[in-house]
């Protein structure tokens, strides 16, 4: 097929706050996803209250960039009184749609803002296209993907549902081993509901056996020489680009609404540069954007449902893999390259390491010349959060980082 007569998908990228926003975007994201105060699945982020929700929309939409809102959760009778009002606030802040998984919740939001867009949460597990058909019929403007669907399922939802309607999946990022994240594991074992927000990821924890009469005596258990039973790989589908444009998916959604401003980043600039050198014919499977999303910290990847039933998704320890760290972020940089660096891990004079900036091929160099915020040359930076002077190889606008490879 050829890409000149597909749509382009958009890049949809986590915000959990206002900093990881300003990322996403300058890292090249069309749309970003976030969460007000109440009513959204991830508590853990720091979200936004009224007036930070008001900037970010103003913010994104100054540079073209659209907002959905989470209202995603499964709020409680005692809980809907506070809706009403704050479904109000979003239609009036202009928010580009909210993502809404409770029948009640999309009611209030047809009632009481009936042009505000919505979009179906994966929470509601739609799995086939007559359940497709029934969120449009209510009034959905897209739907999110339950995760759990092959890359033929989508192929034949988008074949029988109205082009209408939008198809968003998930392509990368955390994989949770409940059905479209639907779990009591946390609400059991905690008191923390999963389903409004509070997931204690007790999925990961390592488990043992102990039996009633021998207290204090563990036993482990085994899944394939492993103690962790329900832990997941994390989706990676950055080699798959052809394949998902082809299935006619609009939006390719990228989790991570608690990872740090440089996973955001990279993440949304790898899939940015794949997506569009498909679109201008310059794509490979094993570009330079595939060994992007191996420089930050992640889980081993796979490729989740989309073309296996799920063998292959059991990850068998705690440990993420961690092969590169950032020593600093760029604050000021003139056309010379002679930059501001506000460190965040020590580093050393002679260090290999690269310039990574937005929308750009990373440039690798060696650390030869840096001084203190006092002018003096120095060969160690051995304080996290102290601003160095330091010699870059080209110009690069703020906020580009400076990364190591992990020895």
């Amino acid at each position: 097929m050829q890409t000149s007569i597909l749509n382009k998908p958009e890049i949809l990228s986590p915000a959990g706050d206002f900093s990881r926003l300003k990322f996403a975007i300058q890292y090249g994201a069309d749309a970003v996803y976030l969460a007000g105060d109440m009513f959204g699945m991830r508590t853990a982020s720091k979200n936004f209250n009224r007036e930070e929700l008001k900037a970010a929309v103003d913010y994104a939409h100054a540079e073209g960039v659209k907002v959905y809102v989470t209202v995603n959760s499964m709020p409680r009778s005692e809980q809907l009184p506070l809706l009403p009002d704050y479904i109000r606030y979003l239609d009036a802040i202009k928010v580009d749609a909210v993502i809404v998984a409770d029948m009640g919740v999309l009611t209030l939001v047809k009632r009481e803002a009936p042009g505000l867009p919505v979009h179906i949460s994966t929470q509601t597990s739609i799995v086939n296209y007559e359940s497709a058909r029934a969120w449009h019929s209510l009034g959905a403007d897209r739907i999110v993907l339950a995760r759990e669907l092959s890359l033929d399922e989508i192929i034949t939802i988008r074949e029988k549902t109205d082009k209408s309607l939008e198809l968003e999946a998930f392509v990368h990022g955390a994989m949770c081993i409940s059905y479209s994240g639907r779990c009591l594991l946390s609400n059991f074992m905690t008191g923390r509901d999963a389903n409004r927000g509070n997931c204690a990821q007790a999925c990961r924890w390592k488990y043992a056996l102990m039996e009633e009469k021998r207290p204090g005596e563990y036993f482990p258990v085994y899944e394939d020489g492993e103690t962790f039973i329900l832990n997941s790989k994390d989706m990676n589908m950055i080699s798959h680009i052809p394949e998902l444009v082809s299935a006619g998916i609009s939006s390719f959604k990228i989790e991570g609404r608690v990872k740090t401003e440089y996973y955001v980043a990279t993440v949304t600039n790898a899939y940015r540069m794949a997506l569009d050198a498909y679109f201008d014919g310059t794509y490979t499977r094993d570009g330079i954007w595939a060994d992007e999303v191996n420089k930050v910290s992640h889980r081993e990847y796979w490729t989740g449902f989309y073309f296996s039933d799920g063998i292959g998704q059991h990850y068998g320890d705690s440990t993420y893999i961690r092969d590169w760290d950032i020593i600093g972020i760029v604050e000021e940089c003139d056309e010379a390259g002679n930059a501001i660096l506000l460190q965040k891990n020590r580093f050393f004079k002679g260090d290999s390491v690269e310039l990574f900036s937005p929308l750009a091929k990373p440039i690798p160099f060696v650390l030869d010349y840096f001084e203190n915020d006092k002018g003096e040359m120095i060969e160690v930076a051995p304080h996290p959060e102290m601003r160095v002077k330091i010699k870059l190889p080209a110009s690069c606008p703020k906020n580009s980082f400076i990364r190591r490879e992990v020895k």
